[in-house]
């Protein structure tokens, strides 16, 4: 059900611009480039460092993992861990970007969309002539994995609101809960939320090679076992730290939370950059 709910036009960047870093999960070195794009274009990666550089459209039909952050493939290519950049898009408020990438998967940066939105900002927003059109929700619709205990649900609303909560069963982090009431709240708010994951993941995640660009400056690590001396000079020397400890806030020391709900503030971040892939603005 889509309609033209307000006559806004659409929007792209005026210029390329650039960002680099590493990969989560890969370690690559990667080069993220935003570029302008035309009219009713939408989001779309390109992997400029494969032959024939292949276009894959950020859309929810092209997901094929979401393990551990969203991966979409097409034409023979994929891209992972695109929810960062997905979120900086909307939060910028634009429609139309082509994402030119030299690697499998976009950079962490520091684990949260505001190096994203910073890049954008300093190119700045053109708009466009065509009016943008909007996906409406004509019910309520609920989805649920009582499995993993998830249940998100949508309802109908002329306006744009989003809310989150968190419970992990974690007596450290405890229920967070986290909203906005308007995009335009994303930058303030929401983008520099940096993603956060617990220590019995991290260990996991390190014994199966399955994290090669974390360098403890882009995740919030949440200590929800007793843990040894041994181990934290362990941890402090796979990051290539002097000493790593236990805060008081029940997480490594390696950084500060830059809210005391963080980790449900990007949780809603990873939720605007996953919604995006509806290919309609909500």
């Amino acid at each position: 059900n889509t309609k033209i709910r307000m006559t806004v036009k659409q929007k792209t960047i005026k210029s390329e611009v650039s960002v680099k870093g590493v990969g989560l999960h890969t370690g690559a070195n990667v080069t993220l480039t935003f570029c302008p794009a035309p009219d009713n274009h939408g989001f779309k990666f390109q992997r400029i460092d494969l032959d024939g550089q292949p276009i894959i459209d950020a859309d929810c039909d092209n997901v094929t993992d979401t393990a551990r952050g969203t991966t979409i493939s097409q034409n023979g290519a994929s891209v992972s861990t695109v929810e960062h950049v997905m979120a900086s898009l909307v939060g910028m408020d634009l429609d139309n970007v082509l994402l030119k990438l030299d690697g499998p998967e976009t950079p962490i940066m520091d684990g949260s969309s505001i190096q994203f939105i910073e890049a954008l900002e300093e190119v700045g927003i053109v708009a466009q002539n065509t009016d943008r059109e909007y996906f409406t929700i004509p019910h309520n619709i609920t989805y649920t994995e009582a499995d993993r205990k998830v249940e998100i649900v949508a309802m109908p609303l002329d306006d744009y609101r989003f809310t989150c909560m968190i419970d992990y069963n974690s007596p450290v982090l405890g229920s967070q809960h986290a909203g906005i009431s308007s995009i335009a709240e994303f930058k303030k708010d929401i983008a520099s939320c940096r993603t956060f994951c617990f220590l019995h993941e991290l260990e996991y995640q390190l014994q199966n090679n399955l994290i090669k660009g974390g360098d403890l400056n882009n995740a919030i690590v949440i200590v929800d076992k007793e843990v040894t001396k041994d181990e934290l000079d362990h941890l402090a020397k796979i990051f290539k730290r002097t000493a790593i400890e236990v805060a008081p806030q029940g997480i490594l020391n390696n950084m500060e939370l830059r809210y005391q709900n963080e980790p449900a503030r990007h949780k809603l971040l990873d939720m605007i950059g996953d919604l995006a892939l509806d290919r309609k603005s909500v």
